[in-house]
């Protein structure tokens, strides 16, 4: 039985530094250029070497994303931009073109290369032929069912490595490709700066009706038609894991270090508990409704079952489902007074009943009773961005524990 890699995407160092801490076997991060998101802060190359130093003192991997679809301005510095990532040891860069591909190869060799989702990889006789030309990790397509995967896996060289998503938000286009967003607002998905016009409201238009607007749904709102559900695999580890795929992907660079410190967490569990003994394994609904605590749409299992159908759609709304707010970071503990002491995130209040949880244990509640103030002055709340405060715990705690509380409304 081997152990699948649970692999991360980190938006900035603090995610990045979060994803391990909470079970990442390796990170996929994004630089300023060549990479598909330009939502996410991304890293400069200081900041990637910073974060490799990170990864690989603590045994992980970093791969960085060079995965657009370039026009020919897109190849302007690509030679000198990998050659920085190689001398700082990157374990590999994820790429779709082969333009892109054949500049890396010829200025850095030896540097390793991952097929990017991007490329629309669905069928093993395509897989052989990115292999033939020296790449030994390819990243499927997501419209692929856990049938097609294991007919995939038969077939492949033993040192080829199949990446799959497992978990995050899903395309309308086949695995990326998308020009809506550029047709709708003249921004480029497939060069990083998607609008995600596919979560937009939509009626429908006849030809011969020009103003008149028909919902394609039933209901006065109209529809979101191209809205799906977010993919979440966590309750199918096995079949993961039998299907050959070595490589388990988190989406979400945009996403935050609490939706990344949640998500990682659960699959961490999950994929430990079943590899402990896998006769005997059972899925813990725990793992799931931790998972929901975070910033979430319903849940879909893709293309892995078979064709998606309209239960796989939100037809309603496209906006995210947020019971809790992330709070705050614990920053270091005094076991003698039992004080933590907190990098604030959302606003804390005296009287609060928070949840606290950490790497690979169980969360635990407690009402706040007081908060002390950086002096140790005694405050009603801790209002300030990322202001720093000390509270007392019911619990020990360790750094990099998150400090969440249910919304209100």
């Amino acid at each position: 039985m081997y152990k699948p890699e649970l692999l991360a995407p980190a938006g900035n160092l603090e995610k990045l530094k979060m994803a391990i801490n909470y079970g990442a076997d390796a990170i996929y991060l994004g630089g300023e250029k060549f990479g598909l998101r330009k939502a996410s802060k991304n890293f400069n190359i200081d900041e990637i070497k910073e974060g490799v130093d990170y990864a690989h003192n603590r045994g992980k991997k970093v791969y960085v994303t060079m995965n657009i679809v370039p026009h020919n301005e897109d190849l302007i510095g690509l030679e000198d931009y990998v050659t920085d990532l190689y001398n700082i040891d990157i374990d590999a860069v994820i790429v779709s073109d082969p333009g892109i591909y054949s500049i890396i190869k010829k200025t850095v060799p030896d540097l390793a290369i991952h097929l990017s989702t991007q490329a629309s990889v669905t069928n093993y006789e395509t897989i052989m032929f990115w292999y033939n030309l020296g790449i030994k990790r390819i990243v499927l397509a997501r419209e692929l069912s856990f049938k097609e995967i294991k007919e995939i896996t038969g077939k492949i060289p033993k040192d080829l490595e199949i990446e799959a998503f497992v978990h995050g938000a899903m395309c309308i286009s086949y695995s990326g490709r998308c020009l809506l967003s550029n047709y709708m607002v003249g921004r480029d998905a497939n060069r990083g700066d998607c609008a995600q016009s596919c979560r937009w409201k939509y009626n429908l238009v006849e030809e011969k009706r020009p103003g008149e607007y028909f919902p394609v749904f039933e209901d006065e709102k109209g529809t979101f038609i191209f809205n799906s559900k977010d993919l979440c695999m966590i309750e199918y580890i096995p079949e993961l894991i039998n299907s050959g795929i070595k490589s388990f992907k988190i989406e979400g660079r945009v996403k935050s270090s609490y939706y990344v410190a949640t998500v990682l967490r659960s699959y961490r569990m999950a994929i430990d508990e079943y590899l402990k003994n896998p006769d005997d394994y059972t899925f813990n609904k725990e793992w799931i409704n931790e998972i929901k605590k975070a910033s979430h749409r319903d849940f879909t299992t893709g293309f892995y079952f078979g064709k998606p159908t309209e239960q796989d759609q939100v037809y309603t709304s496209s906006s995210y489902i947020r019971k809790y707010d992330y709070v705050g970071l614990i920053l270091d503990y005094d076991r003698k007074t039992n004080l933590a002491t907190i990098e604030q995130r959302n606003r804390m209040f005296i009287g609060d009943e928070i949840e606290i949880f950490g790497p690979k244990k169980k969360y635990f509640v407690q009402t706040i009773e007081n908060i002390f103030d950086e002096d140790g002055k005694e405050i009603e709340v801790a209002r300030h961005a990322q202001q720093i405060v000390k509270i007392k715990m019911k619990q020990p705690v360790e750094a990099w524990d998150i400090i969440r509380k249910s919304r209100k409304d």
